[in-house]
């Protein structure tokens, strides 16, 4: 979660001001996992082609979200995600 914005399924153990539905995507191109949007942030992990991530929010040419193999939260740039089916 972030301050502005959490996972709804987080609803019934953390107060956010808003709540947005994972929107599970598959990884189109490897890509790195970071704690920001911008390019110096510290990397997470990484995911290969053909992860899940699930997308809470798209900002700019990034989007936020979960990576459940990884169990980790961050940031990718939206490029390396599939388009939705």
């Amino acid at each position: 979660m972030r301050r502005d914005l959490a996972d709804v399924r987080l609803a019934d153990r953390v107060f956010a001001p808003h709540y947005a539905a994972p929107m599970p995507r598959a990884v189109a191109a490897p890509a790195d996992l970071r704690s920001g949007s911008a390019a110096d942030t510290e990397i997470l992990g990484a995911l290969a082609a053909g992860d899940i991530f699930e997308v809470l929010e798209f900002a700019g040419d990034h989007a936020w979200g979960v990576a459940p193999g990884l169990g980790l939260v961050g940031y990718l740039p939206a490029a390396a995600l599939a388009d939705a089916q």
